[in-house]
């Protein structure tokens, strides 16, 4: 069973991919220079629990730190959501000049998975995360849901944003279904246009929306120190801490933590 924060003998040093202001004449903040953020949820998610976090910037071109470096002393990485990731990282054109993404995020954060995998650095992506493991391992994405596959279901509403809910559910002797005994399905917060098209190969599917979106994906492990690559859809670190109908987030995050400890030397 997963150690709960409280029974962790050394807490787990997390690394959270950076979302990206570019610079903005237009935005009073710093004058719109360019920005790295992470979103207050994210942090708070992985802080509840036990987890020290700390923010990754993205290493200048001609910086004497390497991505790697980077994340040499880290127990583990999480991918934040955000913008879109740019088509022509899966061979594709944009079809709608909204969905070009950030090329340079794109770029930061695959390297920072194949790196985090090269170093088995477990990874636990989110939303976008969970988007960029696949098209990082050869996946490719719809890029844009309500335009490109058929649904009923309801991926992303704007104007509520994290209140958009639908029920996902788990694939019969998932990993998910180890973490969550008894579970089948269960609602989660969806904010989100894109998703998996194409399937990485070496990835199998966790969790599926009622209208068949890959809604979770994990990398199998032979063994338990095997790399620890796990996405997810939705976004757990939404959930408040009395909400209890969704998804519960401590089991998933207690999870990728408990692989990270393992890991340690």
């Amino acid at each position: 069973m997963s150690p709960t924060p409280q029974k962790l003998t050394r807490r787990p040093v997390i690394g959270i991919s950076a979302g990206i202001l570019h610079e903005d004449p237009t935005r009073k903040a710093f004058n719109g220079r360019k920005l790295y953020y992470v979103e207050y949820s994210m942090a708070d998610w992985l802080f509840r629990f036990g987890a020290a976090a700390y923010l990754l910037p993205v290493p200048a071109s001609d910086s004497q730190v390497s991505i790697r470096e980077l994340i040499e002393p880290l127990d583990g990485i999480v991918l934040q959501g955000g913008v879109d990731i740019s088509p022509t990282n899966y061979g594709e054109t944009p079809l709608d000049e909204a969905w070009t993404g950030d090329p340079s995020r794109d770029a930061y954060e695959l390297e920072l998975v194949r790196q985090s995998i090269a170093l088995n650095k477990p990874v636990l992506g989110i939303c976008r995360g969970h988007q960029l493991l696949n098209v990082a391992l050869g996946g490719s994405l719809y890029q844009d849901i309500p335009s490109q596959f058929v649904s009923t279901i309801q991926h992303l509403d704007r104007p509520i944003y994290e209140k958009c809910l639908h029920e996902v559910e788990f694939e019969p002797g998932s990993r998910l279904t180890e973490i969550y005994p008894g579970v089948q399905q269960a609602l989660v917060p969806s904010v989100h246009h894109q998703a998996i098209k194409q399937l990485a190969e070496p990835l199998v599917v966790e969790a599926r929306s009622a209208d068949g979106l890959i809604e979770a994906v994990r990398l199998p492990q032979t063994t338990a120190l095997d790399p620890y690559v796990f996405g997810v859809q939705w976004h757990p670190e939404f959930q408040l801490p009395d909400d209890t109908t969704l998804l519960d987030p401590r089991p998933l995050l207690e999870d990728f933590l408990s692989a990270t400890l393992a890991r340690r030397n």
